[in-house]
């Protein structure tokens, strides 16, 4: 079935978007292509200065480094949690009455589930049991190691076909099995530390975002119970139960939970965000380097999958992402995006980044050669992409010894 979206697209489709796109590829062409966008946060003053919340790691709190001249930057969002948002702009959102993509750019890669379990999980539970009809999947494109997770290794119908891909590439250098598979895959990096092969693969698109100049501020609460509202015979019940079982009343909410706040105790200080004093920037980069460097079986297919590719990459790179990254980080675009092509040698050029209408429609031209490899019906109509997790495939994974398996920290 070839959906209304990809019909009304292919309209729009420029000659000069074409050639644009084409120079991109040759091997003349920039070796990469250059997004830097200036964000605020929604709550910035008149000069842009506003609070944030970076992310908080074990540990080390904020990631945060100091350069020589004393400037201080904060990792935002960092590259990999970037292509964690990324990837599912390119997942399905449903479908309409006639079985068109809601989303566009669904229909442009394949939508592979994983069915996980039926029901809750939760052994001797029948309501959760599959009783209420729910059944657990997880999208590909959802999965943090993508065409490489465990969970694939583990799904008996999915991992010979996803090994077979890394095989070939391993092997032969042929990117066009798991293009037809996992594209996405190979736009934003996969590593096969788990397969067979320890194949690893370079994203194409690489995104972050850091903010400049920050100072990190802290922050205290209080927090006040019901406690004093109840009487003193239920204050004396509460304090012998709680006596009794070990455990503190305000652990389950019935006291109340001071903050502490000395200057011996900094390490017990709760982080209250960032002031960001410089600019917030996030930095998008195409690698046509890479992109180039992408092969299929023979020189045509070999076009194919570049040209397939880059039309993800440019939606991926181009795309609107919202930008509440977490509690206390709602950013937004300062301005219209400004793309710059790099050289070889040389200033980087300004470009005439296409309008999202032209980038699908290349796209959706793209993709046609590897979306005739899906399976469908004898109508002609795809079928779904289903594969089934296996418990007893998972516990083999859990035995089996590899040497290309990232060592467990110590």
């Amino acid at each position: 079935m070839t959906s209304k979206t990809e019909n009304n697209t292919t309209k729009s489709l420029s000659e000069d978007t074409t050639k644009l796109f084409d120079s991109w590829l040759a091997a003349d062409g920039p070796v990469a292509l250059r997004l830097r966008q200036k964000l605020l946060p929604v709550e910035a003053d008149e000069s842009g200065r506003g609070v944030i919340f970076p992310p908080t790691y074990a540990d080390i709190g904020y990631n945060i480094d100091t350069l020589a001249d004393g400037t201080r930057v904060a990792a935002i969002d960092t590259v990999g949690s970037q292509a964690n948002r990324l990837e599912p702009i390119f997942k399905s959102a449903g479908k309409d009455v006639d079985g068109n993509e809601l989303n566009a750019l669904a229909s442009l890669v394949p939508q592979i589930e994983i069915v996980l379990h039926k029901g809750g999980g939760k052994k001797g539970n029948k309501q959760q049991d599959g009783g209420d009809g729910h059944i657990e999947k997880r999208s590909l494109l959802d999965l943090a190691h993508r065409s490489a997770d465990a969970v694939v290794l583990a799904s008996p119908t999915l991992a010979p076909e996803i090994a077979k891909a890394f095989e070939a590439l391993r092997n032969t250098g042929n990117a066009a099995l798991l293009a037809a598979i996992a594209p996405t895959s190979l736009i934003f990096g996969v590593w096969d530390s788990r397969g067979g092969t320890g194949e690893k693969r370079p994203r194409l698109v690489r995104s972050i975002i850091r903010a400049w100049d920050v100072e990190v501020l802290h922050s205290a609460a209080q927090f006040n119970s019901v406690w004093k509202a109840l009487s003193q015979e239920q204050q004396q019940e509460l304090e012998k139960e709680a006596k009794s079982k070990k455990i503190k009343l305000s652990v389950k909410g019935f006291q109340d939970a001071p903050a502490t706040f000395r200057d011996d105790a900094r390490k017990e200080r709760v982080l209250g965000g960032v002031l960001a004093g410089g600019s917030i920037e996030r930095d998008v980069t195409v690698n046509l380097v890479a992109l180039r460097g992408i092969r299929g079986g023979n020189p045509a297919e070999t076009t194919q999958v570049q040209k397939y590719l880059l039309g993800l990459a440019l939606l991926a790179a181009n795309a609107d992402l919202e930008l509440f990254l977490r509690e206390g980080c709602l950013l937004r675009y300062a301005n219209d995006d400004t793309w710059t092509a790099v050289p070889r040698r040389g200033e980087p050029t300004g470009v005439r980044f296409p309008k999202q209408d032209e980038l699908i429609a290349y796209a959706a031209v793209a993709a046609a050669p590897f979306k005739a490899k899906w399976p469908k019906d004898t109508a002609g109509n795809a079928l779904p992409l289903e594969h089934n997790f296996d418990l007893a495939a998972a516990k083999k994974l859990l035995a089996k010894k590899d040497e290309n398996a990232p060592a467990e920290p110590q």
